[in-house]
């Protein structure tokens, strides 16, 4: 056995490595890239052997319930029957209770109404400090129509109509933007 081996210089090949690693895309986890419990995965294989098929572009789920509780589900998984309007959720729900939501939306309410309140008091101070304004050269019905239109004071509405040649709109448009 005589074999004859021919040496060749051997140029081995360099890969330069990027010293950057490529940052990781953020994606979002839908309720099928979660843990599956067991039972879950037979559901899963059971609806796929009946023939329903999955819906997409559903990011959420609400099911009402009796004395205002909402059964949410905020990333399921859907699936419908082809035969009829049929369709079953997967995913993580939970529980919201309307009434508490409709009483922070109240109490939210209240305190803008509040402040407004508050606004509005200012605003009558204000038209108290400026008196009465000239309204020569102005008419009634105009200066009423901008007060109504503007929310604004008669003094403020006399002299924006004053400002702009007596031009309605632009008197209002001064006094709203």
């Amino acid at each position: 056995m005589s074999a004859e081996f021919a040496e060749k210089p051997v140029d081995p090949k360099v890969e330069e490595l990027e010293d950057e690693l490529p940052e990781l895309e953020e994606s979002e986890i839908s309720a099928a890239d979660t843990p599956q419990s067991r039972g879950e995965k037979k559901a899963r294989k059971a609806i796929k052997a009946l023939g329903l098929k999955k819906v997409d572009g559903i990011t959420r789920v609400t099911m009402r319930r009796p004395r205002g509780v909402l059964l949410v589900v905020a990333k399921p998984d859907v699936y419908r029957s082809v035969n009829s309007d049929t369709y079953i959720v997967f995913g993580e729900s939970s529980v919201e209770d309307m009434n508490a939501q409709a009483q922070a939306a109240a109490a939210q309410q209240l305190a803008a109404e509040t402040e407004t309140s508050e606004q509005t008091e200012t605003a009558a101070q204000e038209d108290e400090e400026e008196g009465e304004v000239d309204a020569t050269g102005v008419e009634d019905k105009d200066i009423e129509l901008v007060v109504s239109q503007a929310n604004v004071s008669r003094s403020k509405a006399i002299k924006a109509l004053k400002n702009n040649n007596n031009d309605i709109v632009n008197a209002i448009m001064e006094l709203t933007m």
